[in-house]
């Protein structure tokens, strides 16, 4: 946290008197005057300062301060967040904290260390000196779009060059929309992604020190900022995960466009989402131990992840299934248990579950109740996790990246939660079948899950009881292009996202980071209601 400050220093100690004038009763030591090393201090917009005091009777005990305006009001734009011994004896620094309220102030104020008299127990105030505090211009000052600021500010403004080590810092949000905002906490945060991490504009990983509810959201530590870099509609995530919560999938990702300010500097429009956790209010499954290594309890809980990354610990590469341009057999790898808890026998017992479906699945009695598919996958979830995909054009269910699945202790494998929806979703540009038929009808699995009459009479009635909640999604487009409008303005002053293209071989990769931001999204609502009448004429 910033530690300097911009304050005119005094020559001389200058003190103000205890306010009552006959000693209290007792003989502990007592503050009786209040001297600061400063007549003025100046806030960063969302950040603290510091200014040094110190008590003339050095043994007395200063447990607790506060600021007072001139009629013993305490200010409401800026608070006291702590109090730090000085290298003297008697001597303190009080921590001044902004409270992130965007507006602009100068106030004149007392430091006014809290005493007590032992005889009555009223409390009393000693008080320093006038100090006028300040409002710094907000450096978020453009950051004003509707939308909730989130500031991180990391340790003495470390940068974060890391996806793996992560550095310490504080977060604050100012709520906007209706949503509360967040206190100052304490957190740390590293980068995160593959490809989007080698792209200018950066995706964060945030992991408090304590469980917070963010937004209204349920309390946890983990929290993900999703940069968005490539899509000129900022909102293909945010659409993706409303589509995904229309659905009967066990758990979807909260979230909520967000301004992101890192240590002072606006960064531009990102997404605050709930990252994908094994927690009793995310991916809701048993939580194993490296005890559960035999009978029922080894059957669960997991959290798998098929990416073609391969940038799991603990993964292989199942032969059974197709996973189109990358050749024969799905990348599976382990997300939980975590990679330190993992033990043989669950590893073991994983793959072996995986093997065994995928063989029930490609065995010739693949539509037997018992021995078939239907013995290992959860079918509701899969129909469900699939038309999500193929809604939203999501190849990458076939690649695959970013899929998940996960089994609960005796249960079968379910498909989800979704994530990751930025990379050629709602564009003929990465999937140009996309216009006449199915992206996903071979996708890992479902080429022989498609082969089964009653799976694919399931999943085209399925998608017909969706159907009427799919087609509230346009008016959610136009409602959310109000609601990025002017974060959008400012985003792509700041980032261009034909960008990507360096990263795609000299290739756009959504085909509409070269439009306008209106034009994006109307493109993107076109291919979305053009998914809707094409989708059922294939099933």
């Amino acid at each position: 946290m910033r530690k300097s400050l911009r304050a005119v220093v005094l020559a001389a100690l200058v003190c103000l008197a205890c306010s009552e004038k006959e000693n209290p009763a007792g003989n502990d030591p007592v503050v009786r005057s209040v001297g600061v090393g400063a007549t003025s201090l100046v806030l960063p917009f969302g950040e603290s300062a510091d200014i040094p005091f110190w008590v003339e009777d050095k043994d007395a005990p200063v447990g607790e301060i506060k600021l007072l305006l001139a009629g013993g009001k305490e200010p409401v734009e800026f608070f006291v967040k702590g109090i730090t011994p000085g290298e003297v004896k008697g001597s303190y620094r009080a921590v001044i904290q902004d409270a992130g309220l965007g507006e602009s102030y100068e106030r004149d104020v007392h430091i006014a260390v809290v005493q007590r008299n032992p005889s009555s127990g009223n409390e009393y105030y000693v008080q320093s000196p006038a100090i006028r505090i300040l409002s710094e211009n907000d450096p978020a000052g453009t950051v004003k779009t509707g939308l909730p600021v989130v500031y991180v500010q990391t340790q003495n403004g470390q940068a974060v060059k890391s996806k793996t080590d992560f550095v310490p810092a504080e977060i604050r949000i100012r709520g906007a929309e209706g949503l509360p905002g967040l206190d100052p906490a304490a957190c740390q945060i590293r980068g995160r992604g593959n490809t989007t991490w080698e792209w200018p504009k950066k995706p964060y990983l945030i992991k408090l020190d304590e469980k917070q509810s963010i937004f209204g959201m349920p309390k946890h530590k983990r929290w993900v900022l999703l940069a968005n870099f490539m899509d000129r509609t900022l909102m293909r995530n945010l659409v993706s995960m409303k589509v995904a919560s229309m659905t009967s999938l066990d758990w979807t990702p909260g979230c909520v466009p967000v301004e992101l300010v890192l240590n002072g500097k606006h960064q531009g429009s990102y997404l605050l989402i709930e990252q994908v956790r094994v927690d009793n209010d995310r991916v809701d499954i048993t939580e194993m131990t490296p005890q559960d290594n035999a009978g029922n309890a080894v059957t669960g809980g997991y959290l798998l992840e098929l990416d073609f990354h391969y940038d799991n610990k603990y993964q292989w590469t199942d032969p059974h299934g197709h996973n189109g341009q990358w050749g024969n057999g799905i990348p599976f790898g382990v997300k939980y248990p975590d990679e330190d808890d993992l033990t043989t026998q669950q590893l073991t017992y994983i793959k072996k579950y995986v093997s065994e479906a995928a063989n029930a699945l490609y065995g010739a009695d693949f539509q037997d109740p018992e021995k078939g598919w239907r013995a290992y996958l959860d079918e509701d979830s899969f129909i469900d996790y699939w038309i999500v995909f193929e809604v939203m054009g999501n190849h990458e269910l076939g690649n695959p990246g970013s899929v998940f699945m996960h089994k609960d202790r005796g249960g079968k494998l379910v498909a989800g939660p979704c994530w990751d929806f930025d990379w050629g979703v709602l564009s003929y540009n990465t999937s140009p079948q996309a216009r006449t038929g199915l992206i996903n009808g071979k996708a890992i699995w479902y080429e022989r899950l498609m082969k089964d009459p009653e799976f694919k009479a399931r999943l085209k009635a399925r998608f017909e009881e969706l159907l009427p909640q799919l087609q509230t999604i346009p008016d959610f487009i136009d409602e959310s292009e109000r609601r990025l409008t002017a974060s959008a303005q400012l985003n792509f002053a700041m980032w261009n996202p034909a960008g990507d293209a360096s990263m795609n071989g000299g290739e756009i990769i959504n085909g509409d980071e070269k439009m306008s931001f209106p034009d994006a999204v109307a493109r993107l609502k076109k291919i979305y209601q053009e998914r809707l009448e094409v989708i059922p004429r294939n099933l």
